[in-house]
Protein backbone atom coordinates (compact mmCIF):
# COMPACT_ATOMS: atom_id res chain seq x y z
CA UNK A 1 0.00 0.00 0.00
CA UNK A 2 1.10 3.72 -0.83
CA UNK A 3 -0.33 6.85 0.48
CA UNK A 4 -2.09 7.46 -2.93
CA UNK A 5 -4.02 4.19 -1.72
CA UNK A 6 -5.38 5.91 1.31
CA UNK A 7 -7.74 8.50 -0.58
CA UNK A 8 -5.34 11.17 0.33
CA UNK A 9 -5.92 15.17 -1.39
CA UNK A 10 -3.59 15.96 -4.00
CA UNK A 11 -2.64 18.89 -1.95
CA UNK A 12 -1.14 17.30 0.95
CA UNK A 13 0.14 13.84 -1.53
CA UNK A 14 1.83 16.49 -3.38
CA UNK A 15 3.52 17.54 0.28
CA UNK A 16 3.74 13.97 1.07
CA UNK A 17 6.06 12.76 -1.95
CA UNK A 18 8.29 15.91 -1.91
CA UNK A 19 9.13 14.35 1.31
CA UNK A 20 9.68 10.94 0.30
CA UNK A 21 6.83 9.58 1.74
CA UNK A 22 5.63 6.85 0.23
CA UNK A 23 4.56 3.66 1.27
CA UNK A 24 3.00 4.78 4.77
CA UNK A 25 3.89 2.88 8.53
CA UNK A 26 1.48 0.96 9.95
CA UNK A 27 0.24 3.51 12.95
CA UNK A 28 -0.38 5.47 9.50
CA UNK A 29 -1.99 2.49 7.50
CA UNK A 30 -4.67 1.68 9.86
CA UNK A 31 -5.17 5.25 12.09
CA UNK A 32 -5.57 7.27 8.65
CA UNK A 33 -8.70 5.71 7.05
CA UNK A 34 -10.69 5.80 10.21
CA UNK A 35 -9.68 9.56 11.23
CA UNK A 36 -11.03 10.41 7.59
CA UNK A 37 -14.15 8.61 8.66
CA UNK A 38 -14.14 10.64 11.70
CA UNK A 39 -13.74 7.86 14.48
CA UNK A 40 -12.08 8.79 17.66
CA UNK A 41 -8.63 6.53 18.23
CA UNK A 42 -7.05 5.14 21.00
CA UNK A 43 -3.60 4.33 20.02
CA UNK A 44 -1.05 2.98 20.83
CA UNK A 45 2.37 3.04 18.72
CA UNK A 46 5.96 2.49 19.88
CA UNK A 47 8.11 5.76 19.44
CA UNK A 48 9.22 6.59 15.97
CA UNK A 49 6.40 4.45 14.18
CA UNK A 50 5.48 7.80 12.36
CA UNK A 51 2.48 9.21 14.98
CA UNK A 52 2.63 12.65 13.90
CA UNK A 53 2.07 11.81 10.15
CA UNK A 54 -0.67 9.07 11.41
CA UNK A 55 -3.10 12.30 12.79
CA UNK A 56 -1.80 15.52 11.04
CA UNK A 57 -2.44 14.01 7.80
CA UNK A 58 -5.92 13.36 8.03
CA UNK A 59 -6.73 16.19 10.09
CA UNK A 60 -5.28 18.57 7.35
CA UNK A 61 -7.67 17.25 5.16
CA UNK A 62 -10.77 17.79 7.19
CA UNK A 63 -9.61 21.65 7.72
CA UNK A 64 -8.77 21.88 4.23
CA UNK A 65 -12.17 20.29 2.70
CA UNK A 66 -14.45 22.34 5.10
CA UNK A 67 -11.72 26.01 4.78
CA UNK A 68 -15.25 27.86 3.83
CA UNK A 69 -17.39 26.68 6.25
CA UNK A 70 -15.69 30.07 8.29
CA UNK A 71 -16.57 32.43 5.76
CA UNK A 72 -12.74 33.17 5.36
CA UNK A 73 -12.24 33.81 9.26
CA UNK A 74 -9.51 32.05 10.78
CA UNK A 75 -10.14 30.17 14.02
CA UNK A 76 -8.45 27.55 15.64
CA UNK A 77 -10.22 24.21 14.50
CA UNK A 78 -7.78 21.69 15.81
CA UNK A 79 -5.64 21.53 19.01
CA UNK A 80 -2.66 19.02 19.45
CA UNK A 81 -1.52 18.94 22.93
CA UNK A 82 1.35 17.31 23.83
CA UNK A 83 4.15 17.33 26.83
CA UNK A 84 7.69 18.77 25.53
CA UNK A 85 8.62 22.04 24.01
CA UNK A 86 10.67 20.54 21.24
CA UNK A 87 8.37 17.97 20.79
CA UNK A 88 5.57 20.35 19.77
CA UNK A 89 7.66 22.44 17.94
CA UNK A 90 8.49 19.32 15.49
CA UNK A 91 4.82 18.43 15.07
CA UNK A 92 4.15 22.14 13.95
CA UNK A 93 7.30 22.17 11.43
CA UNK A 94 5.07 18.97 10.73
CA UNK A 95 1.94 20.43 9.99
CA UNK A 96 4.13 22.99 8.11
CA UNK A 97 5.54 20.56 5.89
CA UNK A 98 2.65 18.54 5.12
CA UNK A 99 -0.31 21.07 4.70
CA UNK A 100 2.35 23.73 2.46
CA UNK A 101 0.06 23.18 -0.49
CA UNK A 102 -3.24 23.48 1.32
CA UNK A 103 -3.34 27.04 2.64
CA UNK A 104 -3.55 26.51 6.02
CA UNK A 105 -2.32 28.02 8.88
CA UNK A 106 -0.80 26.61 11.96
CA UNK A 107 1.24 27.44 15.08
CA UNK A 108 2.97 26.85 18.04
CA UNK A 109 2.83 27.83 21.59
CA UNK A 110 5.13 26.74 24.72
CA UNK A 111 6.77 27.99 27.89
CA UNK A 112 9.68 29.44 28.82
CA UNK A 113 10.00 32.16 26.42
CA UNK A 114 8.34 35.85 26.00
CA UNK A 115 4.81 35.17 25.06
CA UNK A 116 4.90 38.22 22.48
CA UNK A 117 5.79 36.32 19.46
CA UNK A 118 3.24 33.64 19.81
CA UNK A 119 0.51 36.04 20.75
CA UNK A 120 1.01 37.91 17.70
CA UNK A 121 0.83 35.10 15.95
CA UNK A 122 -2.38 33.85 17.70
CA UNK A 123 -4.09 37.15 16.90
CA UNK A 124 -3.09 37.02 13.18
CA UNK A 125 -5.27 33.82 13.18
CA UNK A 126 -4.86 30.12 12.90
CA UNK A 127 -6.45 26.84 11.57
CA UNK A 128 -4.10 24.52 13.84
CA UNK A 129 -2.52 24.91 17.30
CA UNK A 130 -0.10 22.58 18.50
CA UNK A 131 0.33 23.68 22.49
CA UNK A 132 2.04 22.61 25.52
CA UNK A 133 -0.69 22.42 28.46
CA UNK A 134 1.10 24.91 30.63
CA UNK A 135 1.58 27.99 28.17
CA UNK A 136 -1.73 26.88 26.47
CA UNK A 137 -3.48 27.09 29.63
CA UNK A 138 -2.11 30.64 30.49
CA UNK A 139 -2.82 32.10 27.12
CA UNK A 140 -6.55 31.12 27.94
CA UNK A 141 -6.72 32.85 30.74
CA UNK A 142 -5.49 35.65 29.42
CA UNK A 143 -7.93 35.37 26.92
CA UNK A 144 -6.00 35.03 23.95
CA UNK A 145 -6.66 31.49 23.46
CA UNK A 146 -10.41 30.19 23.20
CA UNK A 147 -11.43 26.40 22.55
CA UNK A 148 -15.09 27.18 21.39
CA UNK A 149 -14.40 25.98 17.83
CA UNK A 150 -12.05 23.22 18.41
CA UNK A 151 -13.15 19.93 16.10
CA UNK A 152 -10.26 18.24 16.31
CA UNK A 153 -8.49 17.52 19.37
CA UNK A 154 -5.35 15.33 19.52
CA UNK A 155 -3.41 14.21 22.80
CA UNK A 156 0.19 13.46 21.95
CA UNK A 157 2.27 11.02 23.97
CA UNK A 158 -0.06 11.13 26.94
CA UNK A 159 1.87 8.85 28.94
CA UNK A 160 4.98 10.66 29.02
CA UNK A 161 2.20 13.97 30.11
CA UNK A 162 1.03 11.94 33.29
CA UNK A 163 4.77 11.19 34.15
CA UNK A 164 5.93 14.73 33.90
CA UNK A 165 2.86 15.85 36.27
CA UNK A 166 0.18 17.45 33.33
CA UNK A 167 -2.95 15.27 34.60
CA UNK A 168 -4.48 18.32 35.99
CA UNK A 169 -3.72 20.31 33.61
CA UNK A 170 -5.01 17.67 30.67
CA UNK A 171 -8.25 17.71 32.89
CA UNK A 172 -8.79 21.66 32.69
CA UNK A 173 -8.04 21.76 28.81
CA UNK A 174 -10.91 19.07 28.22
CA UNK A 175 -13.20 20.58 30.62
CA UNK A 176 -12.97 23.99 27.82
CA UNK A 177 -13.56 21.34 25.07
CA UNK A 178 -16.54 21.18 22.82
CA UNK A 179 -18.60 18.25 23.56
CA UNK A 180 -19.03 17.89 20.09
CA UNK A 181 -15.03 17.16 18.37
CA UNK A 182 -13.08 14.33 17.03
CA UNK A 183 -10.50 13.15 19.61
CA UNK A 184 -7.31 11.14 19.06
CA UNK A 185 -5.14 9.69 21.69
CA UNK A 186 -2.08 8.30 21.25
CA UNK A 187 0.07 7.03 23.75
CA UNK A 188 3.52 4.14 23.59
CA UNK A 189 2.50 2.33 26.75
CA UNK A 190 -1.42 1.98 27.87
CA UNK A 191 -0.63 1.88 32.14
CA UNK A 192 -4.47 1.58 33.49
CA UNK A 193 -4.04 5.48 34.13
CA UNK A 194 -3.81 6.13 30.53
CA UNK A 195 -6.58 4.40 29.98
CA UNK A 196 -9.11 5.65 32.80
CA UNK A 197 -8.29 9.42 31.08
CA UNK A 198 -8.83 7.84 27.91
CA UNK A 199 -12.75 7.46 28.39
CA UNK A 200 -13.18 10.94 29.41
CA UNK A 201 -11.68 12.30 26.40
CA UNK A 202 -12.95 9.28 23.55
CA UNK A 203 -16.03 8.73 21.95
CA UNK A 204 -16.53 4.81 21.28
CA UNK A 205 -13.03 4.81 19.93
CA UNK A 206 -11.18 2.34 17.36
CA UNK A 207 -8.31 0.86 19.20
CA UNK A 208 -5.56 0.94 17.16
CA UNK A 209 -1.92 -0.99 18.67
CA UNK A 210 0.34 -2.06 15.79
CA UNK A 211 3.15 -3.14 18.50
CA UNK A 212 3.24 -4.71 21.55
CA UNK A 213 3.48 -2.50 24.01
CA UNK A 214 7.23 -1.40 25.59
CA UNK A 215 8.42 -3.37 22.35
CA UNK A 216 11.58 -2.09 20.38
CA UNK A 217 11.55 -1.31 16.54
CA UNK A 218 12.90 -4.61 14.72
CA UNK A 219 14.60 -2.41 12.10
CA UNK A 220 16.94 -0.93 15.68
CA UNK A 221 20.20 -3.32 16.65
CA UNK A 222 20.88 -3.05 19.59
CA UNK A 223 24.27 -3.44 21.43
CA UNK A 224 25.76 -3.86 25.08
CA UNK A 225 29.04 -2.71 26.72
CA UNK A 226 29.41 -3.77 29.82
CA UNK A 227 32.45 -1.83 31.74
CA UNK A 228 33.44 0.01 34.92
CA UNK A 229 32.01 3.63 35.93
CA UNK A 230 35.71 5.12 35.62
CA UNK A 231 36.04 3.80 32.14
CA UNK A 232 32.97 5.25 30.97
CA UNK A 233 34.25 7.79 29.15
CA UNK A 234 37.11 6.24 27.61
CA UNK A 235 35.15 3.56 26.55
CA UNK A 236 32.73 6.41 24.88
CA UNK A 237 35.48 7.83 23.09
CA UNK A 238 36.68 4.21 22.19
CA UNK A 239 32.83 3.74 20.48
CA UNK A 240 33.39 7.04 18.73
CA UNK A 241 36.25 6.37 17.29
CA UNK A 242 34.34 4.30 14.34
CA UNK A 243 33.98 7.52 11.65
CA UNK A 244 30.80 5.74 10.89
CA UNK A 245 29.09 7.23 13.51
CA UNK A 246 28.81 10.34 12.25
CA UNK A 247 25.76 11.64 13.99
CA UNK A 248 24.84 9.96 17.44
CA UNK A 249 22.32 11.39 20.23
CA UNK A 250 23.50 10.50 23.96
CA UNK A 251 21.52 9.87 26.58
CA UNK A 252 22.49 10.79 30.47
CA UNK A 253 20.53 10.09 33.79
CA UNK A 254 21.29 13.92 35.10
CA UNK A 255 21.44 17.10 33.46
CA UNK A 256 25.08 17.53 35.25
CA UNK A 257 26.01 14.12 33.65
CA UNK A 258 24.87 15.60 30.14
CA UNK A 259 27.15 18.85 30.61
CA UNK A 260 29.89 17.22 31.58
CA UNK A 261 30.06 14.37 29.02
CA UNK A 262 29.84 17.62 26.12
CA UNK A 263 33.10 19.25 27.47
CA UNK A 264 34.93 16.15 27.79
CA UNK A 265 34.19 15.16 24.37
CA UNK A 266 35.03 18.66 22.95
CA UNK A 267 38.27 18.35 25.08
CA UNK A 268 39.32 15.34 22.49
CA UNK A 269 38.30 17.85 19.57
CA UNK A 270 34.49 16.18 19.47
CA UNK A 271 32.02 18.39 18.39
CA UNK A 272 29.21 18.21 20.68
CA UNK A 273 26.28 19.70 22.83
CA UNK A 274 24.12 19.45 25.79
CA UNK A 275 20.56 19.29 25.71
CA UNK A 276 18.27 19.43 28.83
CA UNK A 277 15.97 21.17 31.17
CA UNK A 278 18.31 23.73 32.63
CA UNK A 279 18.99 25.18 29.14
CA UNK A 280 16.83 28.26 28.09
CA UNK A 281 14.81 27.24 25.00
CA UNK A 282 17.15 29.08 23.03
CA UNK A 283 19.76 27.32 24.15
CA UNK A 284 18.28 24.40 23.54
CA UNK A 285 17.04 25.05 19.48
CA UNK A 286 20.35 26.42 18.73
CA UNK A 287 21.68 23.08 19.45
CA UNK A 288 19.14 21.06 18.18
CA UNK A 289 19.63 23.02 15.35
CA UNK A 290 23.04 22.52 14.68
CA UNK A 291 22.29 18.30 15.56
CA UNK A 292 20.20 18.79 12.50
CA UNK A 293 22.48 20.63 10.47
CA UNK A 294 25.18 18.15 11.56
CA UNK A 295 26.98 21.20 12.58
CA UNK A 296 28.07 19.08 15.93
CA UNK A 297 28.06 14.82 16.13
CA UNK A 298 27.02 14.75 19.52
CA UNK A 299 24.08 15.75 20.85
CA UNK A 300 23.86 14.55 25.00
CA UNK A 301 20.72 14.79 26.46
CA UNK A 302 18.53 13.65 29.30
CA UNK A 303 15.20 11.84 29.60
CA UNK A 304 13.32 15.16 29.03
CA UNK A 305 14.19 14.57 25.23
CA UNK A 306 13.72 11.09 24.81
CA UNK A 307 10.70 11.84 23.11
CA UNK A 308 11.08 15.94 22.24
CA UNK A 309 13.80 14.80 19.73
CA UNK A 310 13.09 13.56 16.09
CA UNK A 311 16.00 14.09 14.04
CA UNK A 312 15.37 12.80 10.81
CA UNK A 313 17.19 9.68 9.59
CA UNK A 314 18.62 9.54 13.06
CA UNK A 315 20.84 5.87 13.23
CA UNK A 316 22.79 6.15 16.13
CA UNK A 317 21.52 6.06 19.80
CA UNK A 318 24.24 5.75 23.01
CA UNK A 319 23.25 4.81 26.35
CA UNK A 320 26.09 6.95 28.35
CA UNK A 321 23.36 5.84 31.74
CA UNK A 322 21.32 2.76 31.71
CA UNK A 323 17.71 4.17 32.43
CA UNK A 324 16.44 1.99 35.81
CA UNK A 325 12.89 2.26 34.20
CA UNK A 326 12.82 -0.32 31.60
CA UNK A 327 9.92 1.11 29.44
CA UNK A 328 12.36 4.69 29.06
CA UNK A 329 15.06 2.22 27.55
CA UNK A 330 12.63 2.18 24.85
CA UNK A 331 11.49 5.46 24.47
CA UNK A 332 15.45 6.79 23.81
CA UNK A 333 16.34 4.41 21.57
CA UNK A 334 13.06 4.53 19.62
CA UNK A 335 14.99 8.04 18.47
CA UNK A 336 16.94 5.84 15.69
CA UNK A 337 15.06 3.85 13.40
CA UNK A 338 12.28 5.56 12.65
CA UNK A 339 9.44 5.22 10.35
CA UNK A 340 11.53 1.92 9.00
CA UNK A 341 14.73 3.23 8.92
CA UNK A 342 17.63 1.36 10.53
CA UNK A 343 18.87 2.37 13.66
CA UNK A 344 21.70 1.15 15.98
CA UNK A 345 21.49 1.74 19.88
CA UNK A 346 24.66 0.94 21.84
CA UNK A 347 24.36 1.10 25.97
CA UNK A 348 27.77 1.28 28.16
CA UNK A 349 27.14 -0.49 31.69
CA UNK A 350 28.60 -0.45 34.81
CA UNK A 351 28.28 -2.52 37.37
CA UNK A 352 25.49 -1.27 39.61
CA UNK A 353 23.52 -0.95 36.44
CA UNK A 354 23.42 -4.83 35.80
CA UNK A 355 20.16 -5.05 37.12
CA UNK A 356 18.52 -2.84 34.56
CA UNK A 357 19.84 -4.28 32.09
CA UNK A 358 17.80 -7.49 33.23
CA UNK A 359 14.95 -5.42 33.58
CA UNK A 360 14.86 -3.89 29.90
CA UNK A 361 16.00 -7.35 28.38
CA UNK A 362 12.62 -9.01 30.13
CA UNK A 363 10.52 -5.75 28.89
CA UNK A 364 11.46 -5.91 24.95
CA UNK A 365 11.67 -10.22 25.69
CA UNK A 366 15.02 -10.59 23.41
CA UNK A 367 19.10 -10.06 25.05
CA UNK A 368 20.88 -7.94 23.91
CA UNK A 369 23.91 -8.23 21.35
CA UNK A 370 26.72 -7.78 24.07
CA UNK A 371 30.45 -6.95 22.46
CA UNK A 372 33.30 -8.64 24.10
CA UNK A 373 36.30 -7.01 22.56
CA UNK A 374 36.67 -4.01 24.47
CA UNK A 375 39.77 -2.46 25.51
CA UNK A 376 37.47 -1.41 29.17
CA UNK A 377 35.77 -4.56 30.51
CA UNK A 378 33.50 -4.83 33.45
CA UNK A 379 35.11 -6.15 36.56
CA UNK A 380 32.77 -8.86 37.57
CA UNK A 381 33.55 -8.18 41.83
CA UNK A 382 33.98 -5.52 43.94
CA UNK A 383 37.99 -5.01 44.71
CA UNK A 384 40.57 -4.35 47.45
CA UNK A 385 42.59 -1.07 46.59
CA UNK A 386 45.90 -3.31 46.42
CA UNK A 387 43.61 -6.18 43.84
CA UNK A 388 42.68 -2.15 41.70
CA UNK A 389 46.40 -1.49 41.62
CA UNK A 390 46.92 -4.30 39.87
CA UNK A 391 44.34 -4.24 37.74
CA UNK A 392 45.25 -1.05 36.70
CA UNK A 393 48.28 -2.27 35.63
CA UNK A 394 46.55 -5.23 33.48
CA UNK A 395 44.19 -2.88 31.94
CA UNK A 396 46.67 -0.45 30.74
CA UNK A 397 48.62 -3.43 29.25
CA UNK A 398 45.75 -4.99 27.57
CA UNK A 399 45.06 -1.41 26.03
CA UNK A 400 48.06 -1.41 25.02
CA UNK A 401 48.24 -4.48 23.15
CA UNK A 402 44.37 -3.95 21.96
CA UNK A 403 45.38 -1.28 20.16
CA UNK A 404 48.32 -2.11 18.90
CA UNK A 405 46.83 -5.14 17.47
CA UNK A 406 43.41 -3.66 15.92
CA UNK A 407 41.80 -0.32 15.15
CA UNK A 408 38.49 0.00 15.09
CA UNK A 409 36.94 -0.97 12.43
CA UNK A 410 34.90 1.90 10.43
CA UNK A 411 31.29 0.83 10.32
CA UNK A 412 31.43 -1.88 12.84
CA UNK A 413 27.95 -1.79 13.69
CA UNK A 414 26.70 -1.06 10.35
CA UNK A 415 25.52 -4.01 7.98
CA UNK A 416 28.28 -5.00 5.48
Amino acid sequence: MQFKDLKIIEPILKALKENQYITPTPIQQQSIPLILNRRDILGSAQTGTGKTAAFAVPILQHLYNDRHKNNGRRIIRALIVTPTRELAIQIDESFSSYGRYTGLKNTVVFGGVNQGPQTTLLNRGVDILTATPGRLLDLMNQGFISLKDIEYFVLDEADRMLDMGFINDIKKIIAKLPVKRQSLYFSATMPDTIVELSKKILNNPVKVNVSPVSSTAETIRQYLYYTNRADKNNLLIHILQDAAINQVLIFSRTKHGADRIARNLKKKKIRAEAIHGDKSQNQRQKALSMFKERKVRVLVATDIAARGIDIDKLRFVINFDIPNVAETYVHRIGRSGRAGEEGVAISICEPEENVYIKDIEKLINREIEVVTDSPYPQTDKPMTNSEKKEWEKEKQRRKREFFANRKPKQGRFLRK
